[in-house]
Protein backbone atom coordinates (compact mmCIF):
# COMPACT_ATOMS: atom_id res chain seq x y z
CA UNK A 1 0.00 0.00 0.00
CA UNK A 2 1.27 2.61 -1.20
CA UNK A 3 0.09 6.14 1.31
CA UNK A 4 0.07 9.79 -0.45
CA UNK A 5 1.44 12.06 1.73
CA UNK A 6 -1.25 13.74 4.45
CA UNK A 7 -3.21 17.16 4.09
CA UNK A 8 -1.50 18.11 8.07
CA UNK A 9 1.85 19.06 8.68
CA UNK A 10 3.69 20.26 11.82
CA UNK A 11 6.94 21.34 11.79
CA UNK A 12 8.84 22.44 14.82
CA UNK A 13 10.78 25.56 13.11
CA UNK A 14 13.03 25.58 16.56
CA UNK A 15 13.88 23.07 19.09
CA UNK A 16 16.17 25.35 21.02
CA UNK A 17 15.33 25.90 24.39
CA UNK A 18 17.45 28.79 26.72
CA UNK A 19 17.02 32.30 28.39
CA UNK A 20 14.43 33.47 26.21
CA UNK A 21 11.96 30.91 26.06
CA UNK A 22 9.89 30.01 28.82
CA UNK A 23 9.83 26.20 29.36
CA UNK A 24 8.15 24.39 32.85
CA UNK A 25 10.19 24.09 35.53
CA UNK A 26 11.90 21.05 34.07
CA UNK A 27 14.26 21.77 31.69
CA UNK A 28 15.66 18.63 30.07
CA UNK A 29 16.53 19.88 26.49
CA UNK A 30 19.89 20.98 25.18
CA UNK A 31 19.45 22.17 21.68
CA UNK A 32 21.06 25.73 21.26
CA UNK A 33 22.67 28.30 23.56
CA UNK A 34 25.01 27.38 25.64
CA UNK A 35 24.84 24.24 24.25
CA UNK A 36 25.45 24.31 20.84
CA UNK A 37 24.58 26.23 17.57
CA UNK A 38 21.30 27.83 17.27
CA UNK A 39 18.74 25.44 16.59
CA UNK A 40 16.91 26.61 13.96
CA UNK A 41 15.17 24.49 10.92
CA UNK A 42 17.44 25.34 7.92
CA UNK A 43 14.65 27.56 5.29
CA UNK A 44 16.03 25.55 2.74
CA UNK A 45 14.99 22.69 4.22
CA UNK A 46 11.62 24.08 5.42
CA UNK A 47 11.17 24.99 2.05
CA UNK A 48 12.07 21.36 0.08
CA UNK A 49 9.41 19.97 2.85
CA UNK A 50 6.97 22.20 2.14
CA UNK A 51 7.06 21.78 -1.46
CA UNK A 52 6.79 17.78 -1.27
CA UNK A 53 3.35 18.40 0.42
CA UNK A 54 1.34 18.91 -3.15
CA UNK A 55 -2.31 18.85 -1.28
CA UNK A 56 -1.22 20.48 2.04
CA UNK A 57 -4.64 21.95 3.34
CA UNK A 58 -3.21 22.71 7.04
CA UNK A 59 0.23 23.62 8.53
CA UNK A 60 1.25 24.19 11.74
CA UNK A 61 4.77 25.89 13.31
CA UNK A 62 5.12 24.46 16.75
CA UNK A 63 7.42 22.55 18.32
CA UNK A 64 9.24 22.41 21.50
CA UNK A 65 11.06 25.53 21.07
CA UNK A 66 9.49 29.49 20.56
CA UNK A 67 8.44 30.29 17.21
CA UNK A 68 9.31 33.69 17.01
CA UNK A 69 12.88 33.04 17.92
CA UNK A 70 13.45 31.64 14.29
CA UNK A 71 14.60 34.53 12.02
CA UNK A 72 12.43 33.56 8.88
CA UNK A 73 9.57 32.59 10.82
CA UNK A 74 7.04 34.95 8.47
CA UNK A 75 8.94 34.39 5.29
CA UNK A 76 8.23 30.31 6.60
CA UNK A 77 4.33 31.49 7.15
CA UNK A 78 4.40 33.13 3.91
CA UNK A 79 6.20 30.37 1.74
CA UNK A 80 3.44 28.01 3.30
CA UNK A 81 0.48 30.82 2.89
CA UNK A 82 1.05 31.88 -1.19
CA UNK A 83 0.75 27.65 -1.86
CA UNK A 84 -2.72 27.80 -0.17
CA UNK A 85 -2.44 26.21 3.45
CA UNK A 86 -4.15 27.14 6.71
CA UNK A 87 -1.20 28.66 8.81
CA UNK A 88 -1.22 28.18 12.10
CA UNK A 89 1.21 28.65 15.44
CA UNK A 90 1.91 28.30 18.99
CA UNK A 91 3.32 30.75 21.03
CA UNK A 92 4.41 32.34 24.36
CA UNK A 93 4.06 35.50 22.58
CA UNK A 94 6.59 36.99 24.88
CA UNK A 95 8.93 38.43 21.99
CA UNK A 96 6.30 40.16 20.22
CA UNK A 97 6.92 43.86 19.35
CA UNK A 98 5.41 45.90 17.44
CA UNK A 99 7.04 45.07 13.84
CA UNK A 100 6.14 41.23 14.21
CA UNK A 101 2.59 42.21 15.36
CA UNK A 102 2.19 43.47 12.12
CA UNK A 103 4.02 40.99 10.29
CA UNK A 104 1.40 38.24 12.25
CA UNK A 105 -1.33 40.29 10.06
CA UNK A 106 0.72 40.64 6.73
CA UNK A 107 2.68 37.40 6.56
CA UNK A 108 -0.83 34.99 6.20
CA UNK A 109 -1.10 33.61 9.38
CA UNK A 110 -4.33 32.38 10.17
CA UNK A 111 -4.74 31.36 13.70
CA UNK A 112 -1.83 31.86 16.91
CA UNK A 113 -2.49 29.93 19.83
CA UNK A 114 -1.20 32.02 22.60
CA UNK A 115 0.03 29.74 25.14
CA UNK A 116 -1.23 31.14 28.55
CA UNK A 117 -1.51 28.64 31.65
CA UNK A 118 -3.28 30.78 34.29
CA UNK A 119 -5.09 34.05 34.91
CA UNK A 120 -2.98 35.62 37.65
CA UNK A 121 0.91 36.00 37.38
CA UNK A 122 1.58 34.34 40.36
CA UNK A 123 0.65 31.08 39.27
CA UNK A 124 1.73 31.69 35.60
CA UNK A 125 5.51 32.67 36.53
CA UNK A 126 5.27 29.73 39.07
CA UNK A 127 4.62 27.75 36.24
CA UNK A 128 7.09 29.40 32.96
CA UNK A 129 10.38 29.95 33.91
CA UNK A 130 11.25 33.61 33.55
CA UNK A 131 8.09 34.22 32.36
CA UNK A 132 6.14 37.91 32.77
CA UNK A 133 2.93 37.64 32.96
CA UNK A 134 1.99 41.17 32.20
CA UNK A 135 4.26 40.95 29.14
CA UNK A 136 2.27 38.70 27.31
CA UNK A 137 -0.92 40.71 28.17
CA UNK A 138 0.42 43.65 26.65
CA UNK A 139 1.49 41.68 23.41
CA UNK A 140 -2.29 40.33 22.77
CA UNK A 141 -3.50 43.81 23.21
CA UNK A 142 -0.44 44.68 20.92
CA UNK A 143 -1.52 41.68 18.10
CA UNK A 144 -5.23 43.03 18.82
CA UNK A 145 -4.56 46.96 17.82
CA UNK A 146 -2.22 45.78 14.95
CA UNK A 147 -5.09 43.90 13.32
CA UNK A 148 -6.99 46.92 14.27
CA UNK A 149 -4.67 49.54 12.66
CA UNK A 150 -4.82 46.97 9.69
CA UNK A 151 -8.22 46.06 8.97
CA UNK A 152 -8.04 42.55 9.03
CA UNK A 153 -9.84 39.92 10.77
CA UNK A 154 -6.60 37.47 10.53
CA UNK A 155 -4.84 36.15 12.63
CA UNK A 156 -7.82 34.65 14.97
CA UNK A 157 -6.06 34.62 18.33
CA UNK A 158 -6.96 31.81 20.36
CA UNK A 159 -5.76 30.61 24.32
CA UNK A 160 -4.44 27.14 25.27
CA UNK A 161 -3.99 26.44 28.58
CA UNK A 162 -2.36 23.36 29.96
CA UNK A 163 -4.00 22.12 33.30
CA UNK A 164 -2.99 20.79 36.64
CA UNK A 165 -3.02 20.85 40.28
CA UNK A 166 -1.26 23.93 40.86
CA UNK A 167 -3.70 25.67 38.39
CA UNK A 168 -6.95 24.33 38.38
CA UNK A 169 -8.46 27.01 40.63
CA UNK A 170 -7.35 29.48 37.41
CA UNK A 171 -10.02 28.20 35.27
CA UNK A 172 -12.43 30.41 35.78
CA UNK A 173 -10.59 33.03 36.05
CA UNK A 174 -8.72 32.09 32.38
CA UNK A 175 -12.17 32.35 30.87
CA UNK A 176 -12.86 35.89 32.10
CA UNK A 177 -9.68 36.99 30.97
CA UNK A 178 -10.62 35.45 27.50
CA UNK A 179 -13.08 37.64 27.24
CA UNK A 180 -11.93 40.67 28.68
CA UNK A 181 -8.96 40.58 25.99
CA UNK A 182 -11.38 40.25 23.34
CA UNK A 183 -10.42 36.34 22.29
CA UNK A 184 -13.20 33.97 22.13
CA UNK A 185 -12.27 30.43 22.80
CA UNK A 186 -10.22 29.00 25.61
CA UNK A 187 -8.77 25.49 24.51
CA UNK A 188 -7.72 23.85 27.60
CA UNK A 189 -5.38 20.83 27.55
CA UNK A 190 -4.42 18.02 30.05
CA UNK A 191 -0.85 17.32 30.53
CA UNK A 192 0.21 15.19 27.32
CA UNK A 193 1.73 12.66 28.56
CA UNK A 194 2.95 10.73 32.05
CA UNK A 195 6.81 9.42 30.75
CA UNK A 196 5.83 6.32 32.02
CA UNK A 197 7.04 3.68 29.17
CA UNK A 198 9.91 1.49 30.34
CA UNK A 199 12.15 3.05 27.37
CA UNK A 200 11.97 6.30 28.59
CA UNK A 201 15.92 7.61 28.64
CA UNK A 202 17.02 8.28 32.17
CA UNK A 203 17.58 12.06 31.70
CA UNK A 204 14.00 12.71 31.20
CA UNK A 205 12.96 11.03 35.02
CA UNK A 206 12.38 14.78 36.19
CA UNK A 207 9.96 14.94 33.80
CA UNK A 208 8.27 12.08 34.60
CA UNK A 209 8.41 12.97 38.66
CA UNK A 210 6.72 16.83 37.32
CA UNK A 211 4.15 15.12 35.40
CA UNK A 212 3.04 12.58 38.55
CA UNK A 213 3.07 15.49 41.17
CA UNK A 214 0.70 17.72 38.58
CA UNK A 215 -1.22 15.20 37.03
CA UNK A 216 -4.73 15.97 37.99
CA UNK A 217 -5.79 12.13 37.09
CA UNK A 218 -4.26 11.15 40.57
CA UNK A 219 -6.25 13.08 43.13
CA UNK A 220 -9.80 11.64 43.42
CA UNK A 221 -10.33 14.56 45.75
CA UNK A 222 -9.90 17.28 43.88
CA UNK A 223 -12.66 19.42 42.53
CA UNK A 224 -12.25 18.88 39.39
CA UNK A 225 -16.21 18.52 38.06
CA UNK A 226 -17.11 21.63 40.16
CA UNK A 227 -14.30 23.67 38.65
CA UNK A 228 -15.48 22.71 35.40
CA UNK A 229 -19.06 23.29 35.95
CA UNK A 230 -18.29 27.09 37.13
CA UNK A 231 -15.76 27.30 34.14
CA UNK A 232 -18.64 26.52 31.62
CA UNK A 233 -21.35 28.47 33.13
CA UNK A 234 -19.21 31.36 33.07
CA UNK A 235 -18.21 30.50 29.41
CA UNK A 236 -21.08 30.63 28.16
CA UNK A 237 -22.49 34.00 29.74
CA UNK A 238 -19.27 35.69 28.11
CA UNK A 239 -19.81 33.97 25.26
CA UNK A 240 -16.13 32.06 25.27
CA UNK A 241 -15.80 28.78 23.49
CA UNK A 242 -15.00 26.66 26.20
CA UNK A 243 -13.16 23.31 25.11
CA UNK A 244 -12.14 20.48 28.26
CA UNK A 245 -10.12 17.82 28.60
CA UNK A 246 -11.96 14.63 29.57
CA UNK A 247 -10.37 13.53 32.71
CA UNK A 248 -12.79 10.00 33.24
CA UNK A 249 -9.73 7.89 35.05
CA UNK A 250 -12.49 5.08 33.10
CA UNK A 251 -12.27 6.81 29.87
CA UNK A 252 -11.53 4.16 26.58
CA UNK A 253 -9.86 5.75 23.43
CA UNK A 254 -12.00 7.93 21.40
CA UNK A 255 -12.00 5.88 18.20
CA UNK A 256 -10.97 2.23 17.59
CA UNK A 257 -7.26 3.35 16.78
CA UNK A 258 -7.09 5.19 19.84
CA UNK A 259 -5.08 7.60 18.12
CA UNK A 260 -4.79 8.43 14.14
CA UNK A 261 -2.33 11.22 14.39
CA UNK A 262 1.06 8.79 12.42
CA UNK A 263 -2.22 8.19 9.48
CA UNK A 264 -3.42 11.89 9.34
CA UNK A 265 -0.82 14.10 9.82
CA UNK A 266 2.97 14.21 9.47
CA UNK A 267 5.93 16.23 12.38
CA UNK A 268 8.92 17.05 11.32
CA UNK A 269 11.35 18.17 14.19
CA UNK A 270 13.96 21.28 13.72
CA UNK A 271 16.81 19.10 12.59
CA UNK A 272 14.33 17.55 9.76
CA UNK A 273 13.64 14.29 11.98
CA UNK A 274 10.42 12.94 11.62
CA UNK A 275 8.76 11.70 14.33
CA UNK A 276 4.95 10.25 15.32
CA UNK A 277 4.08 13.38 16.69
CA UNK A 278 4.43 16.24 18.64
CA UNK A 279 3.98 14.39 22.06
CA UNK A 280 6.85 12.42 21.29
CA UNK A 281 8.57 15.89 22.35
CA UNK A 282 12.01 14.57 20.83
CA UNK A 283 13.85 12.42 18.40
CA UNK A 284 15.68 10.26 20.58
CA UNK A 285 12.64 8.48 22.12
CA UNK A 286 10.70 7.75 18.95
CA UNK A 287 11.67 9.00 14.90
CA UNK A 288 11.57 7.77 11.44
CA UNK A 289 14.62 8.83 10.27
CA UNK A 290 16.11 12.38 8.85
CA UNK A 291 15.23 14.01 5.78
CA UNK A 292 18.46 14.50 4.94
CA UNK A 293 18.96 10.83 4.45
CA UNK A 294 15.24 10.15 2.42
CA UNK A 295 12.72 12.18 1.25
CA UNK A 296 9.12 12.14 3.32
CA UNK A 297 7.52 10.49 0.82
CA UNK A 298 9.71 7.16 1.77
CA UNK A 299 9.41 7.66 5.22
CA UNK A 300 5.80 7.86 5.36
CA UNK A 301 5.60 4.76 3.62
CA UNK A 302 8.10 2.90 4.88
CA UNK A 303 7.62 -0.56 6.80
CA UNK A 304 8.85 1.16 10.67
CA UNK A 305 5.99 3.39 9.93
CA UNK A 306 3.63 1.21 8.88
CA UNK A 307 4.54 -0.69 12.04
CA UNK A 308 3.94 1.87 13.99
CA UNK A 309 0.46 2.50 12.75
CA UNK A 310 -0.59 -0.91 13.22
CA UNK A 311 0.10 -1.24 16.70
CA UNK A 312 -2.31 1.88 17.08
CA UNK A 313 -4.59 0.28 15.09
CA UNK A 314 -4.71 -3.36 16.53
CA UNK A 315 -4.73 -2.59 20.20
CA UNK A 316 -0.64 -2.85 21.02
CA UNK A 317 0.01 0.60 20.83
CA UNK A 318 4.06 1.31 20.68
CA UNK A 319 5.20 1.95 24.22
CA UNK A 320 5.77 5.42 24.04
CA UNK A 321 1.97 6.15 22.64
CA UNK A 322 0.07 3.68 25.61
CA UNK A 323 1.23 6.56 28.71
CA UNK A 324 0.02 9.49 25.98
CA UNK A 325 -2.89 11.41 26.50
CA UNK A 326 -4.53 11.60 22.94
CA UNK A 327 -4.09 7.37 22.87
CA UNK A 328 -6.02 7.55 26.34
CA UNK A 329 -8.50 9.63 25.34
CA UNK A 330 -7.68 13.01 28.18
CA UNK A 331 -6.08 15.11 25.87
Amino acid sequence: MIRSLPSYLQVEPVGQCNLRCQMCPIQFREDGPPHGPPAFMEFETYVRLINEFGDLKHLHLQGLGEPLMHPRFFDMVTYAHNRGALVTTNTNLTLLNDRKARLCVTSGLDIVHVSLDAATSDVYESIRVRSHFDRVLANIERLQAAKVALGSQLPEIRLVMVLMRRNLPELPGMVRLASQLGIGELSVQHLCHDFTEDSLPAKYAPMRSFVSEETLMADPDLPIAETYDEAGVLAQKLGVDLRLPSLDRRHEPRSPTGCDWPTTGAYVSYDGYSMPCCMISTPDRANFGRLAERSMTQIWNDDEYEAFRAGLANGTPPDVCAACSVYKGTF
